[in-house]
């Protein structure tokens, strides 16, 4: 069973570095999307926005999406184990975004090579939730690397590790927990109750992989010819500082890699916010750091890959079969 998933998942890896996300697809992360849009409400009507209603709403998201999986494998291994396969690496397949984020910031990056502020804060707004209309070039490039670098866990490790782990039902739950954290996980008077149990879930589900970016990203860094020793000694120092509990961690890996500061006063529909400062600010932040990052990322996945496959191998040879 581990040897198929690993074999999968290098497929499935392979498609999205290939194909990335063609709109044209059916994707799971959409179906769950319209899943929690239409229970939402209903569950609201009777328990109303409280903790209780938020625990069940994520328990019937997460476990319907997981469940979904497992009947659409079992029915196709009843046909034939090719049959089984192929379905296994789609869901798999599904579940990673680098490519996607590959070409949303190098998009960010050609417009800022271009001169071009106004397609650049445009290219920056499709993958960040903060105000983008009035940012300098360095804010614009500080956006970018820390949606690369915060991404790379979420889509890209997180993942890995769950498709080595639990295989494509492991996966689809996963990316179920991470988009109910997208759609309800907010910090606001509607969602404070309702989309903590989604929030927590995203957060505990991201514990272990966030914390290996602690590994793998110094030694992406060595590979890439950046700052390893800085990557691991910021990841270390700094990772802790951001208000998630994972996400802070492989953006101070990136921002020791690189040698920049990260962090600083983001602005929400008008709302400043302050973040915490992420590494030291050796030289200012240029576009090519935005390149840099997205390398990076590339890099920690294949090293990523390659841990995980490699452990669980050695696991199951020992008589441990996940």
């Amino acid at each position: 069973m581990i040897l198929e998933w690993i074999g999968c998942t290098a497929a499935a890896l392979a498609l999205d570095c290939w194909l990335g996300d063609p709109r044209w697809l059916p994707h799971p992360v959409r179906g769950i999307g319209r899943a929690a849009a239409w229970l939402e409400p209903a569950l609201v009507s009777v328990l109303g926005r409280t903790y209780a209603a938020g625990v069940v709403f994520t328990l019937l998201i997460v476990g319907g999406a997981a469940g979904a999986a497992a009947v659409l494998l079992a029915l196709a291994s009843s046909v034939s184990a090719w049959l089984h396969t192929a379905v296994a690496t789609l869901l798999l397949y599904t579940a990673f975004a680098a490519r996607d984020l590959d070409v949303e910031a190098s998009g960010v990056s050609k417009a800022l090579r271009g001169g071009d502020l106004v397609a650049a804060r445009r290219q920056l707004s499709r993958i960040v939730g903060r105000d983008t209309e009035k940012l300098p070039t360095p804010e614009i490039v500080r956006g970018a690397v820390e949606t690369v670098a915060e991404s790379t866990l979420d889509g890209c490790i997180s993942p890995l590790f769950y498709a080595i782990v639990g295989g494509p039902v492991g996966v689809i739950a996963f990316k179920a927990s991470s988009t109910l954290d997208s759609l309800v996980g907010h910090r606001d008077e509607r969602y404070e109750r309702f989309g903590w149990a989604s929030a927590r879930l995203d957060d505990v589900l991201g514990l272990i992989p966030a914390r290996l970016t602690r590994f793998w990203f110094p030694i992406a860094a060595l590979l890439c010819g950046l700052r390893a020793r800085a990557s691991w000694r910021i990841a270390w120092r700094d990772g802790r500082c951001s208000p998630s509990p994972n996400a802070g961690i492989p953006e101070a890996a990136a921002a020791g890699a690189l040698g920049v500061q990260l962090g600083g006063v983001n602005t929400y529909q008008g709302h400043a916010e302050s973040r915490p400062l992420l590494g030291e600010p050796l030289r200012p932040l240029e576009t090519a750091d935005i390149d840099r990052a997205v390398q990076l990322m590339y890099t920690v996945t294949a090293l990523a890959f390659l841990s995980l496959s490699s452990a669980a191998l050695a696991l199951s040879h020992g008589g441990f079969q996940p």
